[in-house]
C-alpha cells in the first residue's frame, strides 16, 4: 500500500515540492506510528513483567516452573554435568585394604554400644557444633564426624572421645602437622606407628583422613585400655605417660568431651569460650614410647621434652 501510494504521488500532476512534502508526510506518519507501536509493546511487556514477578512474589513455588521453562535450562544442566565438582566423599575415601562401612554392617552392638554412638540427629547437633566452634565447612566437617562415628562403631570407642581428642590436637585440621613429626587430625607419629599404616598404602596415608582417625582411634583405644582409665590413656597418647603431668593436656580434651557430651544432648552450648579452643600440638618423643616404665637410656630424651612442654 505504500508503494502504490508513492507511485501514485509521482505519477501525479503536482509539483516537485508538492510531491516531496507529501511524501516528507507519509514518512513522518509511518515513522510516528511505528514508533508509537514499539511503545506501545515496550509498556505492555513490562506490564506483564511485573505481573509475573508479583505472582513469583506471592507464590515463590512459580518460580522454579518459568525457571524450567527456560530454553537456557537446559544448556545450563548440560554443562554442569560434563564438569561436575570434586565430591568430598571421593576425598575422604579410605586407602588401601579399608573398608569400614562393610565391618560396621558386619558387626554386631549391644544396647550399651547403641546408647554410646548415639542416633543420628544427635550426629548432625555434634556435626553442627563443631563446624561453626572451630569454623570449617559444615560438609566437611560432616565427612571428618561421619569417619569418626564410623571407626568408633568398628572398634568400640566412644565417637566423642575420638572427637575431643581431633579437636584438641590439630583443630579438625587433616593437615596440621608438629615440628616432630606428628601429622594430620589425630596428631600420629606416623613414623613411630609406620606398621598401623602398611594396609593404607603406608605412612603416606597418615594425612588421609579416614586412615588417621582409624589408626589414632586404635592408639587411643589400646593406651586406655592398658591403662585402665581414658586420663592415664589420654597421658600415654601425648607422650607424657612416664610423667608425673601431661601439661593439662587430658584435661582440655575432657572438657571438650564434656561439651560434646552436652551438645549431644541437645543442650544449648556455646561455641566461643574465654580459653583458646585449643592449643599448639605438643611436642612427641621420637622414640615410640607405648610402655609406662620407660629404660635409663630414654631419660634424658623424656626429660627434654618436659621442658618443652613447660616451655608451652
Amino acid at each position: 500500500m505504500f508503494q502504490r501510494f508513492i507511485l501514485a504521488v509521482q505519477q501525479s500532476n503536482l509539483t516537485k515540492q508538492e510531491k516531496r512534502a507529501a511524501l516528507q508526510s507519509v514518512a513522518r506518519d509511518t515513522t510516528s506510528g511505528f514508533i508509537t507501536s514499539m511503545r506501545h509493546l515496550f509498556m505492555a511487556f513490562g506490564i506483564t513483567s511485573i505481573a509475573m514477578l508479583a505472582m513469583m512474589f506471592i507464590k515463590p513455588e512459580l518460580a522454579d516452573k518459568f525457571k524450567n521453562l527456560s530454553p537456557f535450562a537446559e544448556a545450563e544442566a548440560t554443562v554442569e554435568a560434563e564438569v561436575p565438582p570434586p565430591s568430598l566423599a571421593m576425598l575422604m575415601q579410605a586407602p588401601g585394604k579399608v573398608n569400614t562401612s562393610a565391618n560396621v554392617h558386619a558387626a554386631g552392638y549391644s544396647e550399651e554400644d547403641a546408647k554410646m554412638l548415639g542416633n543420628q540427629r544427635q550426629q548432625e547437633w555434634v556435626t553442627n557444633w563443631l563446624s561453626k566452634r572451630y569454623r570449617v565447612a559444615s560438609d566437611a566437617t560432616n565427612m571428618l564426624v561421619s569417619a569418626a562415628y564410623l571407626t568408633a562403631k568398628e572398634i568400640k570407642l566412644d565417637p566423642l572421645l575420638i572427637l575431643s581428642v581431633m579437636a584438641i590436637e590439630s583443630g579438625l585440621n587433616p593437615f596440621a602437622e608438629s615440628p616432630v613429626g606428628a601429622q594430620g587430625l589425630m596428631q600420629v607419629m606416623s613414623k613411630v606407628h609406620h606398621e598401623k599404616f602398611e594396609d593404607m598404602g603406608g605412612v603416606k596415608a597418615a594425612l588421609n583422613p579416614v586412615a588417621n582417625i582409624k589408626v589414632g582411634a586404635l592408639i587411643l583405644k589400646d593406651y586406655v585400655s592398658r591403662t585402665g582409665s581414658v586420663e592415664a590413656g589420654l597421658k600415654m597418647y601425648v607422650g607424657a605417660g612416664a610423667f608425673d603431668s601431661d601439661s593439662g593436656y587430658g584435661s582440655r580434651v575432657l572438657t571438650e568431651y564434656k561439651r560434646l557430651k552436652d551438645v549431644s544432648a541437645g543442650k544449648k552450648v556455646p561455641t566461643t569460650f574465654a580459653a583458646p579452643a585449643t592449643a599448639a600440638p605438643l611436642p612427641r618423643p621420637l622414640e615410640a614410647a607405648p610402655a609406662i616404665k620407660s629404660e635409663p637410656t630414654e631419660a634424658k630424651a623424656k626429660t627434654t621434652h618436659t621442658e618443652q612442654v613447660a616451655a608451652l
